[in-house]
């Protein structure tokens, strides 16, 4: 997964810098929120550019609240909690700016609100059917939980988005275009993971 990959002992060294300010890995999580807010505010105002730099210092600060508590020795059930709840609120603070921002047309016979309303079920249904699988005991297995993976987890999903802002500054149908592709591979990973647990 990417998220893992960017997982290194420079990351770890720059985790261990910022470890010294004293700030808990929680209050990290918590910190992550203010640039997703400046970065909707941004894209409702139509400012793409700001947005996406918002976005991206967001997702910055999510890998290092991970590996602050990983160096420092205070992962936690509790943290991961906070983190996953948080991530959870940046993730649809982008897809509610990107739904302001790409505003009324039509792609590919569809609105593109219903894009974007394509995108977040997509999202959100990845998320739900592994959670969903591993209350029920469906899939029990740790390793199995980790293997559901598919086309995109979460990380994938945003750094795809994120391309699509760039691509976005010098033309607003290749942003809309890297949407539909990310709502359509979204909406097929929780289809793999239902598959998955249906197969345990």
């Amino acid at each position: 997964m990417l998220k893992a990959t960017l997982q290194s002992e420079r990351t770890d060294r720059l985790a261990g810098g910022l470890a010294a300010l004293g700030i808990s890995p929680n209050a990290w999580s918590l910190i992550s929120l203010l640039p997703a807010m400046a970065g909707l505010l941004a894209l409702v105002m139509h400012h793409l550019a700001i947005g996406l730099a918002m976005f991206a210092l967001s997702a910055f600060i999510d890998i290092v609240d991970g590996t602050v508590a990983r160096v420092t020795n205070q992962v936690t059930d509790k943290g991961a909690f906070i983190d996953g709840v948080v991530d959870r609120y940046v993730e649809l603070m982008l897809y509610l700016g990107l739904l302001i921002y790409v505003g009324r047309g039509e792609s590919l016979g569809l609105p593109n609100e219903a894009w974007i309303v394509l995108l977040i079920f997509g999202g959100l249904m990845t998320s739900f059917v592994r959670a969903y699988a591993d209350h029920r005991g469906i899939v029990k297995d740790p390793g199995d939980l980790k293997r559901m993976g598919g086309f995109l987890e979460r990380l994938e999903r945003l750094m795809l988005l994120y391309f699509g802002m760039f691509l976005g500054l010098f033309n607003d149908q290749w942003l809309m275009a890297i949407i539909i592709l990310t709502a359509i591979l979204a909406n097929a990973t929780a289809l793999q993971r239902i598959r998955f647990a249906l197969q345990r």
